[in-house]
């Protein structure tokens, strides 16, 4: 047996394979192979300023008016899933890209992909659940598309939407703004919508049931805004690769190294022993309604405070801070007082996931 553990000794341990002549999921999983994916080919065949800052919507400015622009396409299996479905999921992820950069979401286009033989009635259901969810978020669905493929060549339901929302500040927010001295903070427990889909999708049961988080945080971010004006560096909703990809992506954006505490992570106890049984990280699964925000040291109580007074937000709590050495880099101290690296996924832990 070799009992090697030198750092060296590490290095000579296999990897999964990156190096593909197709399409694998993992390319659609929000961590390394996704990331290579856009950077190798998307960002060298589209190259342009506003693509470049790899933020979730794009920033333009049209007349003097500043607009944030998004887009989105839903895959999510099964469709129908514990709190909620595809339908509310395109409606709120798209405002949640759009709302992250500080934008008033207004406007959603809809665009359907439907299998032959997918039943009138669950498609009536999901547009209803659409309906309510652009609703309730305050955005109109003002344009959009239908086609049809045939029996077989599709998964009933496949929606993109995209959306477009007023900046009606002069804040710059982005992931390249993190300062060292920043604070982290997240608006409360991770992985409840992976678990959902897994459970439907799987067939399995929990004593307590879990539900997807799926929710509009446009009105969260605006209290946001309120509190910390400028001093808001950043926002994400860490959807694909969960908050480890969102983290990953500041650091490595930001040139600044994170530092997240493990006992300051909120997972509902359902969600720890379901991820525990099922062999997830819950630092590495999906969320639909939730948010980390980097805001400046002066701000954070401010910021906190209102977030914790919002419904959305109430279990909001501080994770970590941002520092100068290690750029790239997020670590993690363990709830025993280690430091581990928390890095980006390289496969794929659970796909079509939204």
């Amino acid at each position: 047996m070799n009992n090697d553990l030198s750092p060296e000794s590490f290095a000579q341990c296999p990897l999964p394979i990156t190096q593909h002549d197709t399409i694998q999921l993992s390319h659609g999983s929000g961590g390394k192979m996704m990331n290579t994916l856009i950077s190798k080919l998307f960002l060298w065949a589209f190259d342009n300023p506003t693509l470049n800052q790899l933020d979730d919507q794009a920033v333009l400015e049209v007349n003097g008016q500043r607009l944030a622009f998004s887009t989105d396409s839903f895959v999510v299996d099964p469709i129908f899933f514990p709190g909620g479905d595809i339908g509310d999921l395109a409606v709120n992820g798209t405002v949640n890209d759009v709302a992250m950069s500080g934008a008033r979401p207004l406007f959603l286009s809809a665009g359907f992909i439907i299998e032959e033989g997918f039943s009138l009635e669950e498609l009536k259901g999901v547009v209803e659940s659409m309906r309510r969810a652009a609703k309730q978020a305050g955005v109109a669905i003002v344009t959009g598309d239908t086609k049809v493929v045939n029996k077989g060549k599709g998964d009933k339901i496949f929606i993109n939407t995209a959306g477009i929302g007023l900046i009606e500040h002069d804040y710059e927010i982005g992931c390249s703004r993190l300062q060292p001295g920043d604070v982290l903070i997240v608006n409360g427990s991770l992985a409840d919508h992976g678990v959902a889909i897994l459970s439907r999708r799987e067939g399995l049961a929990f004593e307590t049931p879990i539900a997807s988080d799926t929710a509009a945080l446009n009105s969260l971010v605006a209290v946001i805004l309120e509190a910390g004006g400028a001093g808001v560096r950043a926002m994400r909703d860490p959807t694909r690769g969960g908050l480890a990809a969102t983290l990953n992506e500041f650091a490595e954006a930001s040139q600044v190294g994170l530092r997240i505490k493990e006992d300051r992570i909120p997972v509902k106890a359902p969600v720890r022993g379901a991820c525990e049984i099922l062999g997830l990280d819950p630092l590495y699964v999906a969320n639909e309604g939730k948010l980390m925000v980097a805001v400046a040291r002066d701000k954070a109580e401010a910021v906190l405070s209102a977030m914790q007074d919002h419904a959305l937000g109430k279990e909001s709590v501080v994770i970590g801070d941002v520092v100068a050495e290690k750029p790239g880099l997020v670590t993690m101290q363990t709830r025993i007082g280690g430091w581990r690296i928390v890095d980006m996924l390289v496969g794929e832990q659970l796909p079509r996931i939204c």
